[in-house]
C-alpha cells in the first residue's frame, strides 16, 4: 500500500517534461491536502525532477543522469543568476550544451551560436532576435528588458529569454562555478554505482522460517540476508550467528536483528564504508525513497570502490585537493616532514590559517605517514587539536608527523606544525586501519 506522498511523487514522474505543477492543482487532482502536496513537490525538487523558479512557478524537468551532469537546464540557470524570465517559459526544461558571451561583433558572435546554446549579452535587441532565430536562448545582463517582439518570438520558439542584474563576466563565472561543482559531484562514487541489484540479491520474507535461511545458505554460500515484509520493506537482518542452534520451524522474525542500519542510493561509498567499519557490519541493505529493498552493498564492494577511487584522476578539484596540492614532501630517512605555503584560500577572514584547514593539514600528514608504516586504507576516527598559534597568509610552515603507535587495526600519530622554527600547532590523530 503506497502512501499519499509516494502517489504524488509517482504522479509527478508521469507528467510530461515542461509541464507546470502547482500545489493547488495536485491537491485537487489527487484529493490530498495542500500541505501534503507541497511536501511532495519539495521532495521531487530535491530529487531533481522538478525546478521551482520565482515569478514563474514549478515545472517538470528532466532528471540528469551522472553522464549528463555537466549540463544545466535553463530553469537551473534562472536560479543560479537570480534571473527573471521575460519569455519562452515553456522551454525552461530544455538543456543547454554551451554558453556564449556576446562581447564581439554580430557576425563573429553568430559563428559560435547554435541550437541549444545560451547567448549571454547586454541590451542589443537585434542580437536577441537573431539568436532566437538560430535556436539559442538569451540571457540579458545588466537588468535590461527585451522588446515585446522578442518576447513573442521566445514564446513562439519555446526558447527562454532571461534577464539578470549581474554583468556578463559575473554571470559566466556563476554558471561555470555551478558546472564545476557538478563535475566534482560526478566523481563521487555513490552506493547506486556499486550495489548488487535486487534481481541478484537473496533475501528472506518475514513469513518464512529458519529452514529457509539454511536453503539460501546452501545455494549462495552467503550467511547474511535482509528480511522484508510482503511490501518489500526491510524488517531486519539475519546472520549465521542468529540462527545457530535454532529449530528449522522457528519464525525468522524471532531470531533476526530488528531495525538494521541501512543506506540509500545517494549515500556516498565513503559514508557507507565508515558505517560498516565503525559498526563492524559486513553487509548493508539499500533502500529506495519508499523504504523498500532495492539491493545490498557488501564490505568487499565498498573496499574495491574506495581503491578504484584512489586510482582515478579528479576532473573537479575540491578544496581539500587545493590544500594538499601545496604539500611538498621533504622527508629524510629518519623523519617524515612536509612543507606547505599558506595561500589566500587557506585563511580565515582575519588572514590567518583557518581552523578547518589546520585539521585538513593534520589529516593529510597523519595519513601519509601511517601509509608508510602500513599499506592499505584508513578512516580517521579522532583528531585532538591542543595548541594553535596564528599563522599569517604567505607564511611557509613545516608539518612533522610522528607515529606513536601502530597495531593491526589502529594507528596513533602526533603532528607538530612549525613556522620559522617555532611551534604554531600540535595535534593528536587516531585512525582505524583497513587491510586491502
Amino acid at each position: 500500500m503506497t502512501t499519499k506522498h509516494e502517489q504524488i511523487l509517482d504522479y509527478i514522474e508521469t507528467l510530461e517534461v515542461g509541464s507546470k505543477i502547482s500545489v493547488r492543482q495536485i491537491a485537487r487532482e489527487l484529493k490530498v491536502s495542500e500541505g501534503t502536496a507541497y511536501r511532495a513537490i519539495k521532495d521531487a525538487e530535491n530529487k531533481g525532477t522538478v525546478s521551482t523558479i520565482e515569478r514563474v512557478g514549478t515545472i517538470r524537468i528532466t532528471k540528469k543522469e551522472k553522464e549528463n551532469i555537466e549540463k544545466l537546464t535553463y530553469a537551473e540557470v534562472v536560479n543560479i543568476v537570480d534571473g527573471q524570465v521575460l519569455g519562452g517559459k515553456n522551454g525552461l526544461h530544455k538543456t543547454l550544451h554551451k554558453f556564449v558571451i556576446g562581447a564581439m561583433k554580430l557576425e563573429a558572435m553568430m559563428r559560435y551560436v547554435d541550437p541549444g546554446s545560451l547567448l549571454i549579452v547586454g541590451n542589443r535587441d537585434n542580437v536577441h532576435k537573431i539568436a532566437l532565430e538560430a535556436g539559442a536562448a538569451v540571457l540579458i545582463t545588466g537588468g535590461f528588458d527585451a522588446e515585446d517582439e522578442v518576447k513573442a518570438m521566445a514564446d513562439a520558439y519555446d526558447l527562454p529569454i532571461i534577464s539578470t542584474s549581474y554583468d556578463s563576466f559575473t554571470v559566466a563565472t556563476m554558471i561555470n562555478r555551478a558546472i564545476y561543482d557538478q563535475l566534482i559531484k560526478k566523481e563521487i562514487v555513490l552506493v547506486s554505482d556499486i550495489l548488487t541489484p535486487l534481481t541478484k540479491t537473496s533475501f528472506l520474507v518475514s513469513t518464512e522460517n529458519v529452514g529457509r535461511w539454511h536453503e539460501l545458505n546452501e545455494a549462495t554460500l552467503h550467511s547474511r540476508y535482509p528480511v522484508v515484509d510482503p511490501n518489500m520493506k526491510v524488517q531486519g537482518i539475519v546472520t549465521s550467528k542468529d540462527v545457530l542452534g535454532e529449530q528449522y520451524q522457528t519464525p525468522i522474525t524471532k531470531v533476526m536483528t530488528k531495525q538494521p542500519l541501512t543506506v540509500n542510493e545517494q549515500t556516498s561509498v565513503a559514508s557507507a564504508a565508515h558505517t560498516m567499519i565503525w559498526e563492524g557490519i559486513e553487509m548493508l541493505p539499500v533502500l529506495d525513497q519508499y523504504q523498500r529493498l532495492i539491493g545490498i552493498v557488501s564490505r568487499q564492494d565498498v573496499l574495491k570502490a574506495l581503491q578504484l577511487i584512489q586510482q582515478q584522476p579528479q576532473i573537479g578539484e575540491t578544496f581539500d585537493d587545493l590544500i594538499t596540492s601545496r604539500f611538498n614532501d621533504v622527508s629524510t630517512s629518519n623523519e617524515s616532514r612536509y612543507v606547505c605555503e599558506v595561500t589566500p584560500q587557506m585563511t580565515s577572514l582575519l588572514g590567518t590559517l583557518s581552523y578547518g584547514v589546520f585539521t585538513t593539514l593534520v589529516t593529510e600528514a597523519g595519513s601519509r605517514v601511517l601509509k608508510k608504516y602500513k599499506k592499505g586504507d584508513l578512516v580517521v576516527e579522532n583528531i585532538t587539536l591542543y595548541f594553535i598559534k596564528p599563522v599569517q597568509i604567505d607564511n611557509t610552515i613545516e608539518i612533522i608527523p610522528k607515529v606513536l603507535e601502530v597495531s593491526r587495526k589502529f594507528g596513533k600519530v602526533d603532528v607538530e606544525i612549525y613556522h620559522d622554527g617555532t611551534v604554531v600547532g600540535k595535534a593528536l590523530m587516531m585512525a582505524q586501519l583497513i587491510d586491502r
